[in-house]
């Protein structure tokens, strides 16, 4: 029955992932349920935070947000894995309040996923990078609502290999009343409140119900693309008309359209927010030394 019930919680989603890839995900929990797999020994197991330390200057807390991203944990069961935004937040707060943390790296691999509190993680994320620097990297691959999160760092940056964008928003109605009537099933909906069975797969899509779709889709698209103008420093249109317009762009290409700030490997980017922090302490040490020349001074 999981099956089903993925198939069901993506017809009620919006969604910030890859089409391609959902349609991948139905695919396969159709073909392990058939199998009779079961689904929480079968499903990896999210990755942890681990930290780069380095001691003069603080440790660098590595916070993966990779596979697909659902709002809560256990729907994850539903699509193979993944992050949840609930147990990212809670590891990227971990790191916030950890004094031996000095810096926070966001590494993603992820096709994007359900836009329910990608919002307000990027907003935190926003909000937090002023306590303590926060990187991102796509390492390969930051579609959709990843790509939302990784724009809310201080610093985004891409592999050579990678890709980013898919910077929009879309959902799905079937239509199964056909298949249905030639199967001899026939359903009927006891309900109430107006528009409570509105977009059901028993029966085709009416314009208002699909204008209503549309209406909920572009809400979140608005969201999305504001999200990224803000984190990114550029203008809303310069984002709904370029940035790939809901294509997935290649390293050069984002670099070019201002998805990111760099092209680096993984071990780049640690080297450069480790350059970094050695710089901050030294200027830091600097300011020190000379407000305690100064107060040589005046003693």
């Amino acid at each position: 029955m999981k099956h089903v019930q993925f198939i069901a919680q993506a017809l009620t989603t919006p969604w910030a992932l890859q089409r391609e890839v959902l349609s991948g995900y139905a695919s396969f929990m159709a073909k392990r349920y058939a199998a009779n797999i079961d689904a929480t020994s079968a499903a990896p197991q999210a990755a942890r935070p681990k930290a780069i330390a380095n001691q003069k200057n603080g440790s660098i807390a590595v916070i993966p947000l990779m596979g697909t991203v659902m709002q809560r944990a256990g729907m994850l069961e539903l699509c193979d894995g993944g992050t949840s935004v609930q147990t990212f937040t809670q590891n990227f707060r971990s790191a916030m309040s950890d004094e031996t943390v000095s810096q926070i790296l966001i590494e993603i691999d992820s096709p994007g996923g359900s836009v329910y509190g990608v919002g307000e993680l990027a907003a935190e994320i926003m909000q937090a990078r002023g306590t303590k620097p926060v990187v991102a990297i796509a390492n390969s691959l930051a579609a959709s609502a990843a790509y939302w999160v990784g724009c809310a760092a201080s610093e985004f940056y891409v592999t050579p290999g990678g890709e980013v964008g898919s910077i929009g928003v879309w959902q799905a109605h079937e239509d199964w009343s056909k298949a249905m009537e030639e199967a001899g099933v026939k359903v009927t909906l006891v309900s109430a409140g107006k528009y409570k069975v509105e977009g059901n797969p028993y029966a085709p899509l009416d314009q208002e119900a699909q204008d209503f779709m549309q209406e909920r889709t572009q809400d979140y698209y608005q969201s999305f693309v504001k999200a990224v103008a803000k984190g990114r420093n550029v203008s809303v249109d310069s984002v709904r008309n370029g940035m790939g317009q809901g294509r997935v762009l290649g390293a050069d290409a984002a670099l070019k359209e201002k998805m990111v700030d760099g092209v680096m490997t993984f071990d780049e980017v640690v080297k450069r927010m480790q350059s970094n922090a050695r710089k901050t302490n030294q200027s830091n040490r600097s300011a020190l030394q000379a407000a305690t020349n100064e107060l040589k001074i005046l003693g």
